[in-house]
């Protein structure tokens, strides 16, 4: 039997049965292909050639599925193209075709080696065998030493031959190589068409496009094709000039699996999409720059804004534990009745009587006033305190130097005062103030005592500017007069105040026949500025989350952009074989990876603020929950703000991808 008999007897590697296309622009329709048929055997080497408009860039695009005809049937090895999906057909040019562009089609970003490992990626070769078989192709074809340049580094023919080398790493059953030497020069072209006969005669099948009949006179059967119809079909000069063609080349078996049999992502591919997004934000440095910037900016202003919340709230609490949580202050005057200081309601009496009270510790009458105290030539408007000694258990405070005054002193009107740090400071600079005097409406009082330091109150009061007198001794040469102005009792249970506070009323009401008082437990004063921080944190943090949400809608526009000016790699990446979830990974993993980095930069930086902030004295109470929170909320921003760029990527067509600019 003869070669030709052989040729038509077996069954077609690729077989086109009246193939049209046709493209819609509004409400005209142009017809591209008219009713092409047409078989190549395994091991072919066939040109199609044809002028500007003819079809024959359509017809190649049809051929390696990269563009689905209109009507018609295309059958490769027997199996009907038409019935395939996306990834199938992604597939099926993974395994069975390598293309060769007239513009090269590299990825700017990668190495030659790099560019040509790309489809073996996409087939899930291990990398150590990938860079064996990329090495070897490139050392092949002459580019040795230049395995490691970028195309912008390399020559056109040596471009060209990084294309080739990419189009055999998976094998390269089927070379569509379309006008592969239209950007060369004629020695570059005339090397490149060596290199494509060189695989013709070793049994790849070699398909050529171009409008150069010098060129498609290197092939052995030329297809000539004219306003979207084949017009000849035949063998070239240089076929009739070497007799009979080579017998048929048994196709290699392409395994494409059936629609719906898709293992889903696998570690293996995230990996690989993560390096190479690695790659891609390394070579657009500038540009990641500028998506972090948003991204930190928002996470560090939640680190920093949660911290001055949190510290404030610390601090205010901490305050307000050092006056004591287990307290009761009783104040003259009615329930919800303002500045009722000047009411006379509470006597040294009341304060004797609520001692008794069942879970009462101490009873501490009080009354304060402002006024002048003078040591030698200075005068200094502080706070007068008359009291009793059981002021020391109530509010936890004890003298820093000297001793607080007695009973008996209250008992014996003694003229001896126990001042703070601040009065201190201000009325006896670099002295010890215990044994001298100070004069209180003319009257010398006695410093027996210095109280140790205080801080502010939780309204931010200076607890330290205070001069403390026996309440005889104040009711009776300071103010004229023996009413209260508070009575603070300390609780022994606190899970008890509440029924205390209760009893505390009762008996205040039956003693003067009248709710003339008001009571306040700063157990829940607490609860109620907990509260208010809780919720002036809750405020700062959604400012911060606004922050991260605008660098979220920064990253989502960058990305966009990015797939824009990326469309033609993702059009080289589909036609070697990636999949929509291929391309989906890369651009996903580099949204996720600008987010999840700008997170971590956010977090030290949102650290370091709070630190420097502490310098001027800001409360900052820094923990781990805010610091995940930011973080966590950075991630999600990239998953969400990247997952609209990366689909968009995805869902590309390839051959509207490989046309953009």
């Amino acid at each position: 039997m003869s070669t030709n008999q052989q040729r038509g007897n077996a069954i077609p590697l690729i077989e086109l049965v009246d193939i049209t296309k046709t493209y819609s622009n509004g409400e005209m329709a142009v017809q591209v292909l008219k009713g092409i048929s047409l078989k190549i055997h395994p091991g072919e080497f066939v040109a199609i050639m044809g002028q500007s408009g003819s079809g024959k860039s359509t017809l190649m695009n049809i051929l390696g599925c990269l563009d689905r005809p209109t009507t018609g049937q295309y059958l490769f090895d027997g199996r009907d193209v038409s019935t395939f999906d996306r990834d199938m057909l992604a597939l099926l040019r993974r395994e069975a075709f390598g293309f060769v562009f007239q513009s090269y089609n590299l990825i700017p970003m990668s190495t030659a080696v790099e560019n040509v490992e790309v489809p073996a990626i996409y087939a899930g070769m291990g990398r150590e065998a990938r860079r064996d078989r990329a090495v070897e192709l490139l050392d092949a074809l002459g580019l040795s030493e230049r395995m490691d340049h970028r195309p912008s580094q390399l020559s056109g023919g040596q471009q060209q031959r990084v294309s080739i080398a990419r189009a055999l790493v998976n094998g390269g059953q089927v070379i569509l190589a379309d006008e592969p030497t239209g950007a060369l020069d004629s020695r570059s072209g005339e090397e490149v068409m060596r290199l494509l006969s060189d695989l013709a005669s070793k049994g790849h099948t070699v398909i050529l496009i171009t409008h150069d009949r010098d060129v498609a006179n290197n092939a052995r059967r030329l297809v000539e094709i004219k306003d979207g119809q084949i017009v000849a079909d035949g063998p070239t000069p240089r076929a009739l000039a070497e007799g009979a063609p080579p017998p048929p080349v048994a196709a290699r078996t392409i395994e494409v699996p059936e629609e719906g049999q898709d293992t889903g992502w696998t570690a293996k591919e995230v990996v690989e999409a993560f390096m190479m997004a690695r790659r891609a934000l390394s070579a657009n440095l500038y540009r990641t720059i500028l998506t972090l910037l948003g991204i930190v900016i928002g996470v560090a202003s939640v680190v920093t804004m949660l911290a001055v919340g949190n510290g404030s709230q610390k601090a205010m609490v901490e305050r307000i534990s050092a006056m004591g949580t287990n307290l009761l202050v009783i104040r003259p005057g009615a329930p919800g009745q303002r500045n009722a200081n000047g009411v006379a309601t509470l006597i040294p009496g009341d304060a004797a009587a609520i001692a008794k009270v069942p879970n009462v510790v101490v009873a501490v009458p009080e009354f304060t006033g402002g006024m002048t105290a003078r040591a030698g030539n200075l005068d200094y408007q502080t706070q007068i305190t008359a009291t009793s000694p059981d002021v020391l258990m109530a509010r936890s405070w004890e003298p820093a130097s000297g001793t607080f005054f007695d009973q008996e002193a209250m008992d014996q009107y003694a003229p001896v005062a126990v001042i703070g740090q601040t009065v201190a400071n201000i009325l006896f600079p670099g002295q010890d103030p215990v044994g001298r005097y100070i004069l209180l409406r003319n009257a010398p009082f006695q410093v027996i005592g210095v109280m140790s330091p205080k801080g502010a109150s939780p309204v931010g009061q200076d607890q330290d500017d205070v001069v403390f007198v026996p309440l005889t001794t104040g009711s009776y040469r300071l103010f004229g007069r023996r009413d209260l102005r508070t009575i603070t009792v300390l609780v022994d249970d606190l899970a008890l105040i509440d029924e205390t506070q209760a009893l505390i009323t009762t008996l205040l009401t039956t003693r003067h026949q009248a709710e003339d008082f008001q009571i306040r437990n700063t157990a829940s004063f607490i609860d109620t500025l907990s509260a208010m921080r809780e919720t002036m944190t809750i405020l700062l943090g959604s400012i911060a989350a606004i922050s991260l949400l605008v660098g979220g809608i920064g990253v989502m526009n960058i990305m966009l952009v990015n797939v824009t000016e990326r469309t033609r790699e993702i059009g080289i990446r589909m036609a070697t074989g990636a999949r929509a979830r291929h391309v989906m990974q890369q651009f996903l993993l580099e949204a996720l990876l600008v987010s999840a980095l700008g997170g971590v930069i956010g977090v030290v930086l949102g650290i370091g603020i709070s630190l420097f902030l502490t310098l001027f004295k800001v409360d900052i109470q820094l923990t781990l929950p805010p610091m995940l929170l930011a973080f966590s909320c950075a991630f999600a921003t990239g998953l969400i703000f990247g997952y609209t760029p990366a689909r968009r990527a995805a869902l590309l067509d390839p051959v509207v991808a490989l046309a953009a600019d």
